[in-house]
């Protein structure tokens, strides 16, 4: 087994940051995120992983974060969906708990709009990455990571545990094809569906010899293990908090998250922010773009998912640990994701 290359003293995760009843005061998170931003952080590293799971979000929202990352001079990573938009069909997640509150608190109407509800359901199913090919090249012209994030998104997230391995095989593909043939080149990176894996998926991944994967949430890079099978692709998790998960619980607002998300910062670490194309990119845009002026005056460098995985895998970074992936649920969000143990 590896040695973990990073201490992990002093940090908690965000799924357990349970809040007492009631929750802070949004003014103790502003003055708990005082000291950081008071200060330089020039030794933290922030990879932005912008996920794009719908048509809207690739229209719509990917143009703005374009032009956002234009005016502040950051690569990020995006991860596009290639396939269906079957949004409509995330409705079968009603019984599921948590998921209406989620949707009141992060008013998904405003976020994703009428239409896109629908999609799959009372509306047919538009193409999202494969259907807008410009906008999949325009991203990697302005030299940000294009990687894949599926083939139908709702389908992977919802069922992958029903999918038999031929069926995994499909999705990936599927997303294999239409990404090389918009952008000439087979994808280096996948990204999985909210975090959606299991020992099924890993092993099909595994054969299409990715440079790395994001199919977790955790703490560090790692090589995955579950059971007693350790898979090659190296896997690179998110370890921040979501807008989506963090606004309406724990007394943290609009008001208050880009104070709150920089709390989560780990200094001499690689954190890892998922934001995605139809919240920070439309509905959120201008608290996003706040937030990349406070981490710009406290001196974040931001870095592409990509070449972390290449410095990595030469070695540049020090041991990769192998840790196990396990399913768990996490504050804010509605089912359970792969978690690094």
């Amino acid at each position: 087994m590896g040695i973990p290359c990073y201490d992990t003293h002093g940090f908690t995760p965000w799924e357990d940051h349970e809040p007492a009843r009631g929750g802070p005061e949004p003014l103790d998170l502003l003055q708990r995120a005082s000291g950081i931003q008071g200060k330089r952080m020039a030794a933290t590293k922030l990879a932005l992983k912008v996920d794009v799971d719908t048509l809207v979000g690739l229209r719509e929202g990917v143009p703005n974060l374009l032009d956002l990352f234009r005016k502040f001079g950051i690569q990020a990573s995006f991860f596009v969906a290639f396939g269906p938009d079957n949004s409509g069909k995330a409705i079968r997640r009603v019984l599921k708990k948590g998921f209406l509150w989620k949707m009141w608190r992060t008013n998904a109407l405003r976020t994703y709009g009428f239409k896109t509800l629908l999609y799959g359901t009372l509306l047919p199913s538009p193409l999202i990455g494969e259907g807008l090919p410009v906008l999949i090249r325009e991203i990697a012209a302005e030299g940000h990571e294009v990687g894949i994030h599926g083939y139908d998104h709702v389908k992977w997230h919802d069922r992958l545990d029903a999918l038999s391995i031929p069926e995994i095989e499909g999705e990936i593909q599927k997303s294999i094809a239409a990404y090389k043939e918009i952008l000439g080149r087979k994808p280096l990176s996948s990204a999985a569906p909210g975090w959606r894996c299991n020992l099924k998926s890993l092993a099909v991944q595994d054969k299409y010899g990715f440079l790395y994967c994001s199919d977790t949430r955790g703490r560090r890079p790692f090589i995955p293990r579950i059971g007693k099978q350790i898979f090659r692709a190296l896997q690179i998790p998110t370890t921040l908090p979501t807008m989506d998960e963090a606004l309406g619980l724990g007394g943290v607002t609009a008001k208050n998250f880009n104070a709150h998300l920089l709390t989560q910062l780990v200094e001499d670490r690689l954190n890892i922010y998922t934001l995605h194309a139809e919240m920070e990119g439309m509905s959120r845009k201008g608290l996003f773009e706040d937030f990349l002026e406070r981490s710009r005056k406290i001196g974040i460098e931001y870095v592409r998912l990509w070449d972390e995985a290449e410095a990595l895998l030469r070695g540049e970074r020090g041991i990769i640990p192998i840790d196990d992936i396990y399913q768990r649920p996490i504050m804010g969000r509605v089912g359970m994701v792969g978690y690094q143990g």
